[in-house]
């Protein structure tokens, strides 16, 4: 995917991303060095999909934790 470094605002880069320009802002600090303003990036997305695993199951567990707190107060 492409994307195109409008302008900068404080820490942050202002890309707009893909034909439909939708407007990302990304921390100035992971931009490859020599990145400016009319810069193009190349972007790229990829699944983690044992990070998602574990979030998930992080989540489930407390979920079922604050409904055993739930029920204790019955």
């Amino acid at each position: 995917m492409r994307a195109v470094i409008d302008r900068f605002e404080g820490n942050y880069a202002v890309l707009l991303v893909g034909e439909s320009e939708v407007k990302v802002d990304l921390p100035q600090s992971i931009l490859p060095p020599g990145a400016r303003e009319g810069s193009i990036l190349d972007l790229s997305l990829e699944l983690r999909e044992e990070e998602t695993r574990d979030t998930l199951e992080q989540m489930r567990k407390r979920i079922e934790g604050l409904k055993g707190k739930g029920e204790e107060g019955r």
